[in-house]
């Protein structure tokens, strides 16, 4: 067969797979103290996209999934981010939600075609003021800004001069970082480059389930280089334009693996080059691993990385951002069988064909419970996850940058939004974090994901993670029962028995 490689994910909200999550099946390990350190961070996250809307005002260009939200058969019930959660012009109210639940920190992202409508050249100043506001607000308000320069939202005329598979897109992220670093490095606590780079690379270019939606192993491959390059030349421009003491991150998505059959440590060797060294490689060792590079070879030369980038991607970084929903059990396929997929987009999904080999890297089901979004629901892959960047890494600092869970939830006949499947979640997930820490990991907080029932990309509105209800015709939030349990946590910083 030919050289390639491919995820594939099959996107399946219309079939609603809805295995409801049995709270009382736990198997942890209790910690030993409840309590966290009286510095530790709590705080929650949205990303721009996804709650905004306003998507055509004060000067807002079209970003990458404005066009792929439009496109027919894209996303569930044909939603967009049009409208969202309506937070450009609802932010002050969200921001005293934010402060009644008592958070330390709020991670958001900035749309970068609010800040430059075609990507590069001029700056539009209505949108820099937006993000200055929200900046004071949350201030004003004792709550530290966490700032992500890019969560997913390319803006359209990058993608139409080649996306993230070209260098020069890398280029005008530098730009954009220097803009907010000038604008905003006075006030943000931490800047984040990027969000989550795996989607953006393997989801967007090469299984094409995110937006642009391509399906280019090769490109896919490029982009992850220039999303790693863009990372580094990002931290150079914030650090030579912010004039406050800001720290300084990137936010990964790890898959925590699991092995099936006899090539199972094969398997699990492969996927963990492609979506997890790829990143931390030439993030926090300045190298791509040479097994990465072997198992792609035939796909691409590599030709794209150039002397120099490897020093400019390694940059130091303050604080390593980890996202963490679920774990992946892969197996190798020989073709004997119909090839499973699992679902779901925080994750791997799908076969990889792999250079050299006639046998497919393939993600099967797993053992439940598991979220409205399909996804197993497994606290201790957070605990061996931290466990092994602590051991991979052992002098960079970490926080849970995203964890949280999507439930169907049901609004009481009294108003209220009752959801115990999310608070036993977090309750275990929450503890799974504390077990690590007792075993020396240095970790400095937890943001939880989201705030806001929100636009899911490729769902649309159909799966809520939010601790705060949004009714989408009305606009109206209302906290959840999980929402008022992360009051109390973040008040008594010890996590309830």
């Amino acid at each position: 067969m030919s050289a390639r490689v491919a995820v594939r994910q099959i996107m399946s909200a219309q079939s609603g797979i809805m295995t409801l999550y049995d709270a009382g099946d736990d198997t942890m390990t209790s910690v030993t103290s409840l309590a966290f350190p009286p510095d530790f961070t709590f705080g929650s996250a949205t990303a721009a996209y996804q709650v905004e809307g306003a998507f055509d005002e004060d000067g807002r260009g079209p970003s990458i999934w404005d066009t792929f939200s439009k496109t027919p058969g894209k996303v569930w019930n044909a939603d967009t981010g049009d409208v969202a959660c309506d937070h450009y012009h609802r932010w002050e109210g969200d921001l005293d939600l934010m402060a009644d639940l008592g958070l330390d920190a709020y991670r958001f992202s900035i749309a970068w075609p609010r800040i430059q409508p075609t990507g590069t050249g001029p700056v539009n100043q209505a949108g820099v003021d937006f993000y200055s506001r929200l900046v004071d607000g949350l201030l004003a308000r004792g709550i530290r800004p966490v700032a992500t320069l890019y969560h997913w939202d390319l803006p359209q005329p990058l993608e139409d001069a080649g996306g993230w598979p070209a260098r020069a897109t890398a280029d005008a992220f530098a730009e954009y970082a220097s803009i907010m670093g000038a604008a905003l490095g006075d006030r943000v606590h931490t800047w984040t480059t990027l969000n989550e780079p795996w989607c953006s690379a393997y989801l967007g270019y090469g299984q094409g389930g995110h937006a642009p939606g391509r399906h280019e192993p090769a490109a896919a491959l490029a982009a992850v280089h220039h999303l790693n390059l863009a990372h580094g030349r990002a931290l150079q421009a914030l650090r030579a334009t912010s004039t406050g003491s800001p720290h300084y991150s990137a936010t990964l998505n790890f898959h925590v693996l699991r092995g099936q059959g006899d090539g199972a440590a094969e398997a699990m060797r492969r996927i963990d080059a492609l979506a997890n060294r790829a990143f931390t490689g030439p993030m926090l060792r300045g190298e791509y691993p040479a097994d990465l590079l072997d198992d792609t070879a035939e796909v691409t030369d590599w030709a794209f990385v150039r002397d120099g980038d490897l020093q400019t991607i390694a940059q130091p970084i303050d604080v390593l951002g980890v996202n963490y929903y679920s774990t992946a059990t892969v197996r190798l396929w020989d073709g004997s069988a119909p090839m499973q997929h699992n679902d779901g987009h925080k994750t791997a999904a799908g076969g990889t064909a792999w250079p050299g080999s006639d046998r497919v890297v393939e993600f099967v089901e797993q053992p439940g419970p598991y979220t409205a979004m399909g996804w197993n629901i497994a606290p201790e892959g957070l605990e061996e996850l931290l466990l092994s960047l602590r051991a991979q890494f052992p002098d960079q600092p970490l926080m849970i940058t995203e964890n949280g869970a999507a439930f169907d939830d049901q609004v009481a006949e009294d108003g209220s939004v009752p959801d115990p499947l999310r608070v036993d979640y977090l309750q275990r997930h929450f503890a799974a974090a504390l077990r690590a820490m007792e075993q020396g990991v240095d970790l400095r907080g937890y943001f939880v994901w989201s705030l806001l029932d929100n636009f899911e990309w490729g769902y649309g509105y159909a799966k809520r993670f939010g601790i705060v209800r949004v009714d989408f015709d009305s606009l109206e939030r209302t906290p959840k029962h999980s929402a008022e349990w992360y009051r109390r946590l973040i008040s008594e910083r010890t996590l309830p028995a």
